[in-house]
């Protein structure tokens, strides 16, 4: 089984293998994402198919420093998710909601195959202290842009933006160091 660095050299090297192999490895939680984000699982399916097709052309982009190969997909997919449901077309077609429909729902609405629970990904984040979890809640699993984070816990753009990257580099460390990864796993 190839690791996620060899994937991304794989894919860098317009390997079609390689985007096969993280379709099936990642697919199913991205897919819960971008359900949660645009409320339709026929738009979603669409916004997935054109978040690996960015995926597939931006190989090149990916910076190992800056996170792992599940985090770029996942802000890739998630930002393409968001601009679908500012499109107008979107729009135009009554799918927005209000805000307030995204925040806290559970994910018992998605089957385990589409939950991201399902890689583990909640139970890591649970690690972080609660002003961290919050905001990677509403980002990364509700689909809030940071500003939209900003307006609702009444905080800064600067103090949400300094979270994001804090929580995010506690879960690299957290991930990257096995006997935690392990207390977190059991």
């Amino acid at each position: 089984m190839l690791n996620d660095q060899q994937l991304i050299e794989l894919l860098r090297a317009r390997d079609k293998e390689a985007i096969s192999v993280l379709y099936d490895k990642y697919s199913a939680a991205l897919y819960g994402v971008v359900c949660r984000i645009v409320r339709s699982e026929a738009i979603a399916q669409d916004v997935l198919q054109d978040a690996f097709l960015k995926i597939w052309n931006n190989a090149t982009k990916y910076d190992r420093s800056k996170g792992t190969i599940f985090t770029w997909m996942l802000n890739i997919t998630r930002n393409t998710a968001i601009d679908k449901t500012r499109s107008a077309h979107f729009r135009y077609n009554g799918k927005i909601r209000p805000i307030e429909d995204f925040v806290n729902k559970s994910e018992a609405g998605l089957s385990h195959e589409f939950s991201t629970n399902h890689i583990g990904i909640r139970k890591k984040i649970e690690i972080l202290d609660e002003k961290y979890k919050t905001i990677i809640d509403l980002v990364y699993f509700n689909g809030y842009t940071q500003q939209e984070v900003a307006e609702q816990l009444k905080l800064p753009l600067g103090t949400v933006k300094s979270r994001i990257r804090i929580a995010l580099r506690e879960l690299k460390k957290a991930l990257s160091d096995r006997s935690i990864l392990r207390q977190t796993s059991t």
